[in-house]
């Protein structure tokens, strides 16, 4: 699974506004609502009670808020880049810019988890997330997000 299997141009947004954890996850469900078909508020309630088990706030500037949701029949991503960062809660208790939002079906095992795993990884680049942050282009940002990191030829 790649990152382009889960983001496409028109699901990467950059400089959204706002202030808080609350505020950054309301924003993200709004747009997810547009993108999936599904309802704001039962996305919104994905979100808010996955955070109750733990922070998706996993360090460095990024989180990774994710959830199961009926009515959807694969895997969706939408990346959020903050236009300043707000406190989330992270393991690191610094404030988060960097937003990958994750939905599944709610039959996706597997799937949910290899996409999690491949979103991790590719935020865990110290160099992508300084190009991520360089940038105030969504174009641009889907273009660092789906960059493959070179692989030698044989």
């Amino acid at each position: 699974m790649e990152i382009s299997d889960l983001v496409q141009p028109h699901t990467v947004f950059a400089d959204v506004k706002a202030t808080s954890k609350k505020q950054a996850l309301q924003e993200l469900a709004r747009r997810a609502a547009n993108i999936t078909g599904c309802a704001e508020r039962d996305i919104l309630d994905v979100l808010i009670e996955r955070e109750r088990l733990g922070t998706t706030g996993i360090g460095k500037g990024i989180a990774i808020p994710h959830g199961k949701l009926p009515g959807i029949d694969r895997v969706y991503g939408i990346f959020a880049k903050l236009s300043a960062g707000v406190d989330y809660d992270a393991m690191d208790n610094m404030p988060v810019d960097l937003l990958f939002l994750l939905l599944a079906p709610e039959s996706a095992g597997a799937d949910h988890l290899k996409a999690l795993a491949r979103v991790s990884r590719t935020l865990r680049d110290k160099e992508r997330c300084e190009k991520l942050r360089g940038t105030h282009d969504a174009d641009a940002l889907y273009a660092i997000l789906t960059e493959e990191t070179a692989k030698p030829e044989v």
